[in-house]
């Protein structure tokens, strides 16, 4: 195999931390696979969440829908991150929900309803306190609208988001369901009671069983990631199993004395003899440049970066004593099971979070995908 990087992907992992997860919720799950499913491949993710039950799919963008019927994934999907001037005739022609969170969008949609004589499917997305996406200021004015239009749309579902979700028995959250419930009614006044609630994220999928409603939507946790790490535990402790493992290739390896510098700046020196290995990423593939106190797994040992990351490459410090070689693979991240560093622990040495640390693995890096062949354990 000529790939100097790659990123391994345990497709039975997804399955099993959506199995897992539909017997935590025990309602319908839409499986988030937007931002190329948090940087697992977009169509082999979608088809693995189908596999496993999932009764929906979530994208932010509308290419990413129309990407997913193509590929005749033809369950029901919604895109909630479709901005004014879009073509929306596209996403009613193909099935696709459609998030509506201001009267703008809305007019638009119902304009491209009335061309193809199609109602479009929405879901309304209100804010009830994460002040982003949704009505706020605008409501009254939009459920005036709504109340006139609608024969232009079916209205599907009903939404919002948590802001502070991965923080269990933070009042903020109940004051947010408290507005969820309040403009549910709003609707419900109109004679428009839409089939699906919505406002479950991972964290409260995992923790809150009294926003999951009749759908929750998933998307950290079905990687196999916590979606916080200090207030929720690990993904070990959460029965959920990391559905990616990045490894390298080790371009070269060099003796080197102490005190010698490594990298741009010069800001680090080697404390010891030791050996060097040069990775072969860099911030480029979505490495963090910032990160230390990471590194790599090689020969069963941690091996730690050393000087500062490149954009195609980095050096880590092997000891004396390695017996490591030229073109052999180590591990950048993965599950932990065996001592290597974790998405968690990249997150952290880069003052970040594991979904950054996932999402942002570079197309220069090609997926490898382990076929659903079993159920993860």
């Amino acid at each position: 195999m000529g790939n100097r990087a790659q990123a391994e992907v345990d497709l039975a992992a997804i399955v099993a931390n959506i199995h897992r997860l539909q017997e935590q919720t025990g309602v319908g799950l839409m499986a988030v696979v937007k931002a190329d499913a948090y940087g697992h491949g977009l169509v082999p993710s979608a088809r693995a969440a189908v596999q496993a039950g999932a009764s929906w799919l979530g994208v932010a963008l509308l290419e990413e829908a129309l990407a997913l019927r193509s590929a005749e994934i033809s369950i029901p999907i919604l895109a909630w991150l479709v901005p004014p001037g879009s073509n929306f005739a596209s996403a009613i022609a193909g099935n696709i929900d459609l998030a509506v969170p201001s009267i703008a969008i809305f007019q638009e949609i119902c304009v491209a309803s009335r061309h193809l004589n199609k109602p479009a499917r929405i879901h309304i997305e209100v804010d009830t306190g994460m002040t982003r996406g949704g009505f706020l200021y605008e409501w009254q004015a939009f459920l005036e609208l709504l109340a006139n239009s609608k024969d232009d749309v079916d209205v599907v579902g009903l939404f919002s988001h948590f802001a502070r979700a991965d923080e269990p028995g933070e009042l903020y959250n109940a004051l947010q369901l408290r507005r969820f419930m309040e403009m549910s009614d709003d609707l419900n006044e109109l004679g428009i009671e839409p089939p699906i609630h919505h406002l479950s994220n991972s964290a409260a999928s995992l923790v809150d069983a009294s926003s999951h409603f009749d759908l929750v939507r998933v998307g950290i946790a079905m990687y196999g990631l916590t979606p916080d790490i200090e207030h929720l535990g690990s993904s070990d402790s959460l029965g959920l199993k990391p559905a990616m493992t990045l490894k390298a290739k080790i371009h070269l390896v060099k003796d080197v004395l102490a005190n010698t510098p490594v990298g741009y700046g010069a800001i680090a020196m080697t404390a010891k003899d030791t050996k060097l290995a040069v990775i072969a990423m860099g911030y480029a593939d979505g490495i963090p440049r910032i990160a230390q106190d990471v590194g790599v797994f090689c020969n069963g040992r941690r091996a730690p970066i050393i000087g500062r990351i490149s954009m195609d490459q980095f050096v880590v410090d092997l000891g004396a004593d390695s017996i490591a070689e030229a073109g052999e693979w180590v591990t950048v991240f993965g599950p932990g099971e065996e001592g290597e560093y974790t998405a968690d622990d990249w997150g952290r040495a880069s003052q970040s979070i594991n979904y950054e640390v996932v999402t942002r693995i570079g197309p220069r890096v090609p997926r490898i995908y382990k076929p659903i062949t079993r159920l993860a354990e």
